[in-house]
């Protein structure tokens, strides 16, 4: 038998689902927000961790032409999956990989004069390229041409000493997920500046929380990210969009332990009580967030099992993860029955902000033993 790693097929895996028909919802949902623009995603990081492979195909069924990546094998990844979109590589532009924007039909997001220039001296020599976007920083101190190194380029243009047909102008917010936020109305004031110096090209500013805001930002394309993936794009209110993802892992073992019993590593956690415990097959390794850890001084994460919500208890180890069932019917627990880490109301975010982390850190490092099962339902 051939096989391959991780064992696509292993039994005794746990299960992590993605509901495709939820992710086209929320594609679907996002747009309608922003009906006067065009509606991108964001598929960096493997898009989220979920897979370029299984999210793509589905968001170009859903009508999606516009995806955005961090790294140049994203990219090519993305174009394989979807032929006739426009793919954007977010980390500016390297001649060493030229080719392959050639090749694959990439979009440079052009952030500095060092990237302006060296994506110009490619092209002169002939080499024929997408027409990139130009990204701006108005704030976030990352990626992007300073206010004033745009002004100096906006006059380059004027003179020719800059002749890029550029697609795009872009931005990207600090707080969007902030509402009223004095950061995010300075960061609109100065795009908006940027914007009269680049009068002929459209613009996209809005992430995910961005298209929540009561701001009318009059853009051409809006690039929602996490949300697409079940995230709230609104923290502390009711999440808006459908959950994808839900992950659920095998009890391995169940034991009866004393009241005054310590827990895990360090013994971080002591029972109160005459307990039941459950150990699940999920740990750090497979990115279950080591924050999620219950102590004598910290409710920790909670999963479902048997219909009850059970916390963790005491310190995450590499490949295991402990619960406390006491609450639970004994007559429906038993080895290899299945605890629920992400669904059945545990959410992203509840989960990250029981474990001092974001939903996006989570999503991401979702690791590669889990058996993955994409589920088509009628939308």
């Amino acid at each position: 038998m051939e096989l391959t790693f991780p064992l696509p097929d292993d039994p005794t895996a746990g299960v992590l689902t993605v509901d495709c028909a939820a992710l086209r919802a929320n594609y679907d949902s996002l747009r309608a927000r922003s009906p006067s623009a065009r509606t991108g995603a964001n598929v960096k990081a493997n898009a989220y961790g979920l897979g370029i492979e299984l999210v793509v195909p589905e968001l170009v069924s859903a009508g999606c032409r516009d995806f955005f990546v961090a790294h140049v094998s994203e990219g090519v990844r993305v174009r394989l999956c979807a032929p006739d979109a426009r793919v954007f590589v977010l980390h500016g532009f390297s001649s060493k990989a030229a080719s392959y924007y050639r090749d694959y039909r990439l979009t440079a997001v052009l952030g500095s004069r060092d990237d302006i220039f060296e994506f110009q001296s490619i092209t002169a020599q002939g080499l024929h390229l997408p027409d990139p976007a130009l990204h701006v920083d108005t704030g976030m101190q990352r990626l992007g041409l300073s206010y004033e190194d745009a002004e100096r380029v906006a006059a380059e243009r004027l003179s020719d000493a800059i002749t890029i047909p550029f697609s795009l102008l872009m931005t990207h917010f600090v707080e969007s997920d902030e509402p009223h936020s004095a950061v995010t109305s300075h960061q609109i004031a100065r795009f908006a500046a940027v914007r009269a110096l680049f009068s002929d090209l459209p613009a996209s500013l809005s992430n995910s929380s961005a298209l929540f805001l009561d701001h009318d930002l009059g853009l051409s394309l809006v690039r929602p990210g996490y949300a697409l993936y079940g995230g709230n794009p609104m923290p502390g209110q009711p999440n808006p969009m459908q959950s994808v993802v839900t992950l659920r892992v095998p009890i391995l073992q169940i034991r009866d332990v004393d009241a005054g019993t310590p827990v895990g590593y360090g013994g971080e956690f002591t029972t109160k009580r005459p307990s039941r415990l459950a150990t699940l097959s999920i740990g750090y390794a497979d990115g279950y967030p080591k924050g999620a850890k219950g102590t004598d001084t910290h409710h920790g994460a909670d999963v479902i099992i048997a219909g009850r919500r059970c916390p963790v208890v005491g310190r995450l180890s590499m490949d295991l993860t402990i619960v406390d069932i006491t609450e639970c019917d004994a007559e429906s627990l038993q080895r290899d029955a299945m605890a629920t880490l992400i669904g059945d109301g545990i959410g992203l975010d509840e989960i990250a902000d029981r474990a001092g982390t974001i939903g996006y850190e989570l999503l991401v490092h979702l690791g590669q033993r889990f058996r993955r099962v994409a589920i088509h339902r009628k939308g």
